[in-house]
């Protein structure tokens, strides 16, 4: 078969029939307007819940002043170059220092990207003497990476300690023959969930097995803990936790990440992540704009303190209302349907052209036939009223569901 012919056959088993179905509908949909909680969508105002601006500060003034301050002095260009080589600058190094300080880590390293460097550091520190054992929920940045090495490579279920600690025991055995050693890789939140890793658990059987453990806190910087460092420092265990991964594409409102861990793994980091190697430093407006963030972030609890208000009105408020939000234990809140594709898209054609109100949604073939998912995602943007709103709607559209509207709504063309 030709490569191309095979690649259109292909196009309409996955996620490439949404194309056919709602291009900029479902899939690319253009929100405009300023960034929020309030936006337009095809030209009309909707409440916005897709938005993972947890801590509200995409729009801040003093963060929007100083992006604006830092691209004014420098532009977007500068520096030019990978960090290695022409990329690096004292404040690239200052914003490391800060995160290092904020997480108790003694070193970190800047990211361009948190995908392409999460699935680096992977490859960076294993190699085939090597076993990886990881959660089977793990995001699909860890998931490339592991598959980019070329270590022993063992999944666990979900949480699943039981069948971890088998897992380690295996690897244990292999790895006398072999001279390596044991990476297990998890996550803070899972994002799709909400749920936490179980990092506690994980972290005792340091105990009786020799293994060093990666955690993505992605989602979990800057919202979970006392003090917000993440997933970790909620559970209490950071000093168990050997690479500790964040982004800023979250809380941060910004695109870059980070890696933070023993100074000579890091160092050894520094030399050895492709991604950052041959690919060009994070701009240095965005550092600039991160070390703002971060400082808003540590000043002010409150705002940390008001995400989990709205939260908890969110996620008790669907619960009250009879809705199946899973065991979520962050402010990601999946709300979980039952019906076909075709009700899929008629709930969110009239959830967001009749009742304002845009979130994500995942149906098959991301999830099983049958099951419907919509991600709603609360931040310190969002309001009481916003809340409330969005409480009555989802009331009305879950009896449309029930009742047999959205099986009996004919699908106009969404493009």
């Amino acid at each position: 078969m030709d490569l191309f012919e095979k690649i259109q056959a292909r196009m309409h088993t996955d996620l490439g029939k949404y194309a056919e179905v709602g291009h900029h509908y479902l899939a690319f949909p253009k929100l405009t307007g300023e960034l929020g909680p309030h936006m337009y969508f095809r030209g009309k105002p909707v409440l916005v819940w897709s938005l993972n601006d947890y801590l509200g500060l995409a729009n801040d003034p003093l963060v929007r002043e100083a992006d604006a301050q830092a691209a004014k002095e420098y532009g977007l260009a500068y520096p030019m170059g990978s960090r290695m080589l022409t990329g690096n600058t004292d404040e690239h190094e200052t914003l490391e220092k800060e995160l290092g300080d904020f997480l108790g880590k003694p070193d970190v390293y800047l990211l361009n990207y948190g995908y392409q460097g999460f699935l680096s550091v992977i490859d960076a520190l294993t190699d085939r003497h090597d076993v990886i054992i990881y959660d089977n929920l793990c995001h699909a940045c860890l998931i490339d990476g592991i598959r980019m090495s070329p270590a022993l490579r063992m999944s666990f279920r979900h949480n699943d300690i039981a069948h971890l600690t088998k897992r380690l025991e295996q690897a244990a055995f292999h790895i006398e023959k072999t001279g390596g050693g044991i990476l297990v890789v998890t996550e803070g939140v899972f994002g799709m969930r909400g749920d936490l890793g179980a990092l506690d658990q994980i972290a005792e059987l340091k105990a009786r097995y020799p293994f060093r453990l990666l955690v993505d806190d992605a989602h979990g910087f800057g919202v979970m803990g006392r003090t917000g460092k993440g997933v970790p420092e909620h559970f209490g265990v950071e000093e168990a936790v050997d690479i500790w991964l964040g982004t800023f594409a979250k809380t941060m409102a910004l695109i870059g990440a980070f890696v933070a861990g023993e100074t000579s793994i890091i160092s050894y980091l520094r030399y050895h992540l492709r991604s950052q190697i041959y690919a060009k430093a994070l701009p240095i407006a965005a550092v600039i704009g991160a070390r703002k963030r971060l400082e808003i972030l540590r000043r002010e609890p409150e705002r940390r303190a008001y995400l989990w208000q709205i939260t908890s009105l969110l996620q008790e408020g669907l619960r009250k209302a009879g809705f199946d939000i899973g065991i979520t234990q962050s402010p990601v809140t999946p709300v979980y349907l039952h019906g076909s594709e075709h009700e899929a898209i008629a709930l969110v054609q009239d959830l967001r052209e009749n009742f304002g109100i845009f979130c994500s949604v995942v149906t098959y073939p991301v999830i099983e036939k049958g099951k419907i998912i919509l991600r709603l995602i609360p931040t310190a943007a969002h309001t009481r009223e916003d809340v409330e709103r969005t409480l009555a709607a989802f009331q009305q559209i879950a009896h449309r569901l029930q009742s047999g509207v959205y099986a009996q709504t004919h699908l106009p063309s969404l493009h």
